[in-house]
């Protein structure tokens, strides 16, 4: 008997890319200028969104900074415990962040390499870190099957977005709605999470190991890139397939937009870039590397585009844009007036790099007793007459952070201890800052308990200091008689209502 008649499917191949367009003469403008060489492979490439759009590289257990310009290293970052992954440039170029195989997520001034913030949540690595539109919150996905939103000013995530099977190795956070969170994993899934609830609104089956997710702006459209396979899903319209792509003979590992999103570029382990249309997801172009690309970014001015390989190469590719200005202008004849002032009123080309003359800081006198560790001579030059109180709070909350408010409190006399007392004594009945002055003014007996009758004029501070905490404790009394009598009449008015209410059911 014969088989069963099964009908095969047939693969559509990528129609040949025609070279003499000018969508391709444009993408060939794009000449490789620069090749860099990392430790590692090169797993993560973020461009600063503002100019110069310098551009972060994530390789081995460092974050490197590169200048567009000389393409020099202008900032390395290493200050981690083991591998780093996916440096992310927030919106104002200030900031960084990174994730680490330990599960540390670590942000850092740019400009001086400190850490400012670290945040420790997850059990295995970290392999994504964004910035959200909110300036504020931090996207970051782990191994551990957990999407996370951090705020900044906080140690603790503010969601927790658990669903997933297995590693999570995509996600962000969309720009036009700061609600609707996107990630992807190697479950083979894509889920849209809503951050109002936290919950999951969607599952997109991509049917391979996901290793790249994108938004459209609009919100309606999101692209999945796992395995040799490119997904297009039209979510507002039942979450359906409208576009699958196979062009890459292997695993896609990293894709980006152009500026306006008109073009869609991947970059996979076959060694290809492809550039497609976004308005039929056809291949326009397409560009070739040494090495596997395992990362890939383009500038926001379309003048860079940077692939990273396994290898650790970093190709810079780059396009040069010639103006109009730098062929027409005539220049002045050696000799002339017109040449001796040509410099005057010369402002520069927009590709030329200009050197910024940045004056040094100049540090009040507790900055720079803290930088020495001056801790007792900090805390005298905020008690000084006419200082604000803010001022010497801020101060004191800074010596408890670093564990140092006893050592500026102790050593001192008659003269250097009655400046502390007073303050204490002049703010510790304002709530605002009740708190704090308890807690220094435990110190100071702590310190200063066995020789305060030897001072007259401390006793005599003591003694106020004690006045005043048994007045407030006496006026707390009061306070709590008084709430206990209002919400005994809320009470009884409430069971009044109850039961005429009863009564007129009845």
């Amino acid at each position: 008997m014969a088989a069963p008649y099964k009908k095969l499917s047939i693969r559509k191949f990528a129609k040949p890319v025609d070279s003499n367009t000018n969508e391709s003469r444009y993408w060939k403008g794009f000449k490789t200028k620069v090749k860099l060489k990392e430790i590692a492979s090169v797993t993560s490439i973020c461009f600063s969104p503002l100019a110069p759009y310098n551009f972060a590289v994530t390789s081995s257990t460092h974050v490197q900074v590169y200048s567009s310009k000389n393409y020099q290293v202008t900032k390395s970052i290493s200050r981690f415990n083991d591998i780093a992954y996916s440096g992310n440039i927030r919106n104002d170029s200030k900031l960084l962040v990174a994730g680490d195989a330990t599960g540390l997520i670590q942000i850092f001034d740019i400009n001086s390499r400190a850490i400012l913030r670290t945040m420790k949540g997850h059990k295995l690595p970290v392999q994504i870190t964004k910035f959200a539109p909110v300036k504020t919150q931090i996207l970051s996905c782990s191994d551990d099957k957990t999407v996370k939103i951090w705020d900044i000013s906080g140690q603790e995530p503010v969601s927790v977005l658990e669903g997933h099977q297995d590693y999570v190795r995509a996600g962000l956070i969309s720009n036009d709605n700061p609600h609707l969170v996107l990630s992807g994993s190697y479950d083979q899934t894509v889920k849209l999470w809503d951050l109002r609830t936290n919950t999951c609104t969607m599952t997109l089956t991509h049917e391979m190991p996901v290793e790249e997710v994108l938004i459209f702006p609009s919100g309606g459209t999101v692209i999945s890139a796992g395995g040799p396979i490119i997904k297009v899903w039209d979510i507002n319209g039942g979450s359906r397939v409208v576009h699958s792509i196979s062009n890459h003979q292997k695993t896609v590992t990293s894709m980006c937009f152009n500026s306006i999103h008109s073009r869609l570029l991947t970059g996979s382990l076959d060694h290809h870039v492809k550039v497609y249309d976004t308005k039929n997801f056809e291949v326009v172009h397409d560009l070739t590397y040494s090495d596997p690309i395992l990362s890939l970014a383009i500038s926001p001015d379309e003048t860079h585009i940077v692939a990273g390989m396994t290898s650790g190469s970093l190709t810079v590719r780059i396009r040069n844009v010639k103006t109009a200005s730098n062929h027409e202008k005539k220049q002045p004849k050696p000799g002339t007036y017109q040449y001796f002032i040509r410099g005057f009123n010369h402002s520069g080309n927009k590709d030329d790099h200009v050197i910024e003359a940045k004056r040094k800081e100049r540090l009040a006198k507790y900055d720079k007793y803290l930088k020495n560790f001056q801790y007792s001579n900090a805390l005298d030059a905020v008690l000084r007459p006419n200082t604000l109180p803010v001022l010497t709070v801020s101060l004191i909350q800074e010596l408890i952070l670093r564990d140092a408010l006893a050592i500026a409190i102790a050593g001192r006399d008659e003269t250097s201890l009655a400046p502390l007392i007073k303050f204490v004594n002049t703010w510790i009945t304002d709530p605002k800052y009740t708190s704090l002055m308890i807690d220094v003014s435990q110190v100071i007996l702590e310190l200063y308990s066995p020789v305060i009758g030897q001072s007259s004029e401390i006793t005599k501070l003591i003694n106020i200091l004690h006045q005043k905490v048994k007045n407030e404790i006496s006026l707390q009394k009061e306070i709590a008689k008084v709430i206990g009598s209002v919400e005994m009449i809320f009470a009884g008015g409430a069971l009044r209502n109850k039961t005429n209410h009863q009564i007129t059911k009845k």
